[in-house]
């Protein structure tokens, strides 16, 4: 059984990570689907998490990442099992979801080249402290702050499912010039894959 860190209920434990030999594909489909998910082209978003009994910030880039329910509004976060963001955020009340805009590559590079084990990615740029101390990227005003309302096992990342607090009002969702995953093919991550 495991507890599910945010409702305190106790839950039968999953099945575990999948891989390759079981996650259903047949021999040569793991290719064919692969290259099916190479050739999409997703938004990127900086997360910024603060733990509060430490005050330890973190941040970093994420590429899977979606609104996942329309009433109530809710939005799903991504972060890999191996960042350093990923301890910050467990313990985290809420995130900052930043949507960087394509001439933002030198942040998206800060927030996913580097690591928080190594580098305090905030003293390379403007912030501000936001609800709960999350902090809050000046030069990404396209942004919200959500509520952490669920924490979902996938394997090798978390989704953490946010209800959105706060909005500000100098985001300007009619951009469209959001920064996407072909834009930071040449950024190799902080912690590198598996």
């Amino acid at each position: 059984m495991m507890e599910n860190s945010r409702s305190g209920r106790t839950e039968p434990a999953g099945p575990g990570p999948r891989t390759d030999s079981d996650s259903g594909l047949g021999p040569g489909d793991r290719a064919d689907f692969d290259a099916f998910v190479a050739a999409l082209d997703y938004p990127m978003f900086i997360v910024t998490a603060a733990r509060p009994d430490t005050g330890e910030r973190s941040g970093c880039l994420v590429g899977f990442a979606t609104q996942c329910s329309i009433e109530p509004p809710r939005f799903l976060v991504c972060v890999s099992t191996l960042n350093h963001t990923h301890g910050v955020a467990a313990a985290a009340p809420v995130l900052a979801v930043h949507a960087p805009d394509s001439r933002q590559h030198p942040l998206a590079a800060l927030f996913g080249e580097e690591t928080g084990d190594r580098t305090d990615k905030f003293a390379h740029c403007a912030w501000t402290e936001g609800p709960a101390g999350v902090p809050l990227l000046t030069d990404c005003p396209r942004r919200f702050v959500g509520r952490v309302e669920d924490a979902i096992d996938l394997g090798d990342h978390t989704g953490i499912v946010l209800a959105p607090i706060e909005v500000p009002e100098h985001s300007d969702p009619t951009r469209t010039d959001l920064l996407t995953y072909a834009d930071v093919q040449d950024l190799a991550p902080g912690h590198p894959e598996r």
